[in-house]
């Protein structure tokens, strides 16, 4: 299958000011910052294209404590469900540990370069808690922290490239990386009781709620996709958005460890910038959306594309529980035709297909919304994880089957 692998631009650390723990660009036209397959491009133009140097954000100068609340009055505990052993002994963890994890705890990229970033980390974390995998869980956050947490913040770099000196080479972060990894470590805390995850966990979630987390936007609490590139200060069309990091899940249970932080609205405000993205005949949102003003709209300067990133939607959405039918509709349009044996990469300007995806774990999402919204019962090729499959595909299938029998088990059963 032809997949559209985006250059990520190893000269953008060159342009760093020492100070500042992010990326910058000469004044052109963005290219997407990332996809789900781990490439990212250039998004800063703001300051740096003006010729002005970017204001540093100061490092977190102290390590947050931890919560002293009573654990069953924080806020957004009792909304989502603890992941823990949800995936059970499944032959398709055993398989992916065996194909994507290194002996060292490296999620390897297969489709993109061998390359690894914080988005596959903590997917492969939050895999590892699913299958009560505790030995697999440590040597994955092993890596991640030895190799990701080399920022002066708490956040993770988001890229770390095999043939690259040094393999970090962009210090920018990756929010959605940074969200999975907190979740995970939450989880695991919660699983298995260890302080030092719920500790890293609080460490995450505090630093990239308070960096990355605009509470007092409108129509809500919008979320940054990095420190650096998306704000208002970086680019004339900004904040961007990118609907896909709203882990909805996820936001139901980092009150445990960061009970501040008003989670419940970061998932309402997701829902309802959902709601005001509907672009085009196919009513889809883009990959990257501009929240400048109250109507929103496709961002400058980027493929108006419902892809990569934006297929993971409606797996957070059904994951979490959230949502009215209306807000599954598009996507269930869109995957419900003749073709149902691959996915399609629509330009929402016509909403025609411009691409598709064909390996077969990505047909997960639509089986998984359908379980969701009808009580549908999975294919039963859909019920184990096809070998001979790339990362991305493969990490959303198991995702899909873990969301399924979290929250509708009977979509699973024979």
């Amino acid at each position: 299958m032809s997949r559209r692998t985006l250059p990520a631009l190893a000269c953008a650390a060159s342009l760093l000011l020492s100070a500042m723990p992010g990326w910058a660009q000469a004044p052109q036209a963005p290219l997407p910052a990332q996809a789900p397959d781990g490439t990212q491009g250039q998004a800063v133009q703001g300051q740096v294209a003006q010729g002005q140097e970017p204001t540093p954000v100061p490092p977190a100068t102290a390590v947050p404590s931890l919560p002293s609340a009573n654990p069953g009055e924080m806020p957004g505990r009792a909304a989502g469900l603890a992941l823990a052993g949800s995936l059970g002994d499944d032959p398709g963890w055993r398989a992916y540990r065996a194909r994507f994890v290194t002996e060292k705890g490296r999620i390897v990229d297969t489709a993109n370069g061998l390359i690894s970033h914080s988005e596959g980390q903590g997917y492969g974390m939050l895999l590892a808690v699913a299958a009560g995998d505790r030995p697999a869980f440590e040597r994955i956050w092993g890596w991640t922290r030895a190799n990701l947490l080399v920022r002066s913040d708490e956040l993770l770099a988001w890229r770390w490239a095999p043939d690259h000196r040094p393999a970090v080479s962009d210090m920018n972060n990756a929010t959605d990386g940074d969200i999975l990894v907190a979740w995970a470590l939450t989880e695991a805390a919660e699983a298995w009781g260890e302080p030092s995850y719920r500790t890293a966990a609080r460490r995450l979630a505090v630093e990239f709620g308070r960096k990355t987390i605009l509470f007092r936007a409108s129509p809500g609490p919008l979320l940054l996709p990095a420190v650096a590139g998306f704000a208002a200060r970086d680019r004339a069309d900004g904040p961007l958005v990118n609907l896909s990091y709203w882990v909805f899940p996820a936001f139901q249970r980092l009150g445990i460890v960061a009970p501040e932080y008003d989670w419940a609205a970061v998932i309402r405000s997701g829902v309802e910038v959902l709601r005001r993205s509907r672009f085009g005949p196919s009513g889809l949102p883009t990959e990257w959306i501009s929240a400048k003003d109250e109507a929103l709209r496709p961002a400058d300067g980027f493929p108006p594309l419902f892809s990569y990133n934006a297929i993971r939607i409606p797996l957070y959405l059904a994951w979490a529980g959230v949502g009215r039918p209306e807000d599954y509709a598009p996507f269930r349009t869109l995957w419900g035709g003749i073709d149902r044996e691959r996915l399609p990469i629509v330009d929402t300007r016509d909403g025609r297909p411009v691409e598709w995806l064909t390996e077969p774990g990505y047909t997960a999402l639509p089986a998984l919304v359908a379980c969701a919204q009808d009580g549908t019962p999975f294919p039963d090729s859909l019920r184990s994880v096809q070998d001979g499959q790339n990362y991305y595909p493969t990490t959303l299938h198991l995702l899909a089957l873990v969301a399924a029998r979290m929250r509708t088990p009977s979509c699973l059963k024979s």
